[in-house]
């Protein structure tokens, strides 16, 4: 399955980037308020709850007695814009309403995507494995009608392996560069998380690169090839793209967090300088320089031209914080990030290991009761990868590789000599004394 619509890729305005999201938990607001547009529930709209009790996505905090009409204080959060758009899942269940959708969404796409053959997108749109999210028009005329279809992308999930696959991707030429593409995208991001979906794959076309990637895909494909390898087709001329979908972020209010952040952090600016940001210092004078090395590049040399700005002292900056802000900081950053790197490579690697299945994801308890009183501290590669992932668990390679062992001595000792389990183990275990190098570069 792949290429979306060329055309999306073309629509310049209301394309958020996902990737700069808020990594503050969030509740999401439950599904609510069926669509009139038929009886089956499975084709029910949607709609997110503005009202629900989910927790705020602003954190400045305030004392208990602190009053409303404090500084710190933010607005109240405005109404969601998205709660506004009809939009619907739509299924191949063989109720009128629903195929009539399926027959909209099905011109759509050939519509959008002439490449494409007819017969392909009218097999994958009306296949009962698949799924397609609609926005539709709320004009009253247009219900019942291919004119109701404002946008679709059908897909197809994999519950079992916790991703989903995009086949098809477009918007109505009369309704372009207005944003739909960005819409659709994050109302189905925020349908994917009650699915347990957390991963999307598609095959992009050139045309539509430029547009997943406003969206949050990567070509990078972190997933391991071991949940998605034999379930979907490689397609030539097309791009493998993917995009992790997490589960507490409210995808359709993104500007609204960014805003949020930027005002908390202004707050604790202001907070901490006092008065010195409303004291306003005339421009730097010609010959502000003079007798200064302005050439160096040095940390030291940097630190001290930008201490020498008046106002900067002022607002509490200091030679150590200037130079730990243009040295230290950023190799402590640079550092960091490279280790998330290479610790999320040697998960991966190990999780491509056909005998690694048995350690990909914790053991239910709820099955197998009697687990906890013989492995004390359980682990696993999903639970690894979510440490990883959080950026505070593991400071070196050696103590990923510590827990690595610590999981196959786990399986050793419960299951004992003599089962697949064990022999996985043993199987594991040679594998990661032959890449043990690895976790000590």
């Amino acid at each position: 399955m792949w290429q979306s619509s060329a055309t999306l890729s073309k629509s310049k305005s209301n394309m958020s980037d996902v990737e700069i999201l808020s990594s503050k938990k969030r509740k999401l607001s439950p599904v609510a308020k069926a669509d009139e547009g038929g009886p089956s529930s499975s084709s029910s709209a949607f709609h997110q709850n503005s009202s629900s009790p989910s927790s705020s996505t602003h954190h400045a905090a305030s004392s208990p007695n602190t009053s409303t009409t404090t500084p710190n204080k933010l607005p109240p959060r405005p109404p969601n814009t998205y709660d506004n758009i009809r939009r619907a899942i739509v299924i191949n269940d063989g109720t009128r309403t629903n195929l009539i959708r399926l027959i909209g969404l099905k011109s759509l796409f050939a519509r959008q995507l002439p490449k494409m053959p007819k017969e392909y997108i009218a097999r994958l749109v009306f296949d009962r494995r698949h799924k397609s999210l609609a926005i539709l028009s709320s004009d009253p005329e247009k219900k019942e009608c291919d004119d109701e279809i404002i946008g679709g992308i059908c897909y197809r999930a994999y519950p079992e392996m916790r991703f989903a696959e995009i086949a098809f991707c477009a918007v109505s030429a009369s309704q372009q560069v207005k944003g739909y593409g960005t819409k659709l995208m994050n109302l189905l991001k925020m349908h994917a998380v009650t699915e347990g979906i957390e991963f999307f794959i598609t095959y992009a076309d050139n045309y539509a690169i430029g547009y997943f990637k406003k969206q949050g895909f990567t070509k990078a494909v972190s997933m391991p090839k071991g949940r998605y390898q034999g379930l979907i087709k490689d397609y030539d001329g097309g791009t493998i793209m993917e995009c992790y979908v997490h589960p507490t972020i409210d995808f359709t209010r993104v500007p609204e967090m960014i805003q949020a952040q930027k005002q908390f952090i202004l707050q604790r600016i202001r907070a901490g300088t006092a008065k010195s940001d409303k004291v306003v210092y005339p421009p730097l004078p010609p010959d502000f320089y003079a007798g200064q090395d302005v050439k160096s590049r040095a940390e030291k040399g940097a630190a001290e031209r930008a201490l020498a700005i008046p106002g900067v002292s002022e607002a509490g900056w200091t030679m150590a914080d200037l130079m730990a802000s243009t040295r230290d900081a950023k190799d402590s950053d640079k550092k960091k990030h490279q280790l998330k790197s290479d610790l999320l490579a040697l998960v991966s690697k190990v999780q491509d290991q056909q005998y690694s299945w048995c350690f990909r994801d914790p053991v239910d308890t709820n099955e197998v009761k009697d687990y906890l009183d013989v492995v004390d501290d359980p682990i696993d590669l999903k639970t690894m990868e979510k440490r990883i992932r959080r950026g505070d668990w593991y400071k070196t390679k050696h103590m990923l590789f510590s827990d690595m062992m610590k999981m196959v001595n786990n399986c050793k000792l419960y299951n004992g000599e003599g089962n697949t389990y064990y022999d996985c183990a043993v199987s594991l275990e040679k594998y990661l004394a032959s890449i043990s190098p690895m976790f000590t570069e």
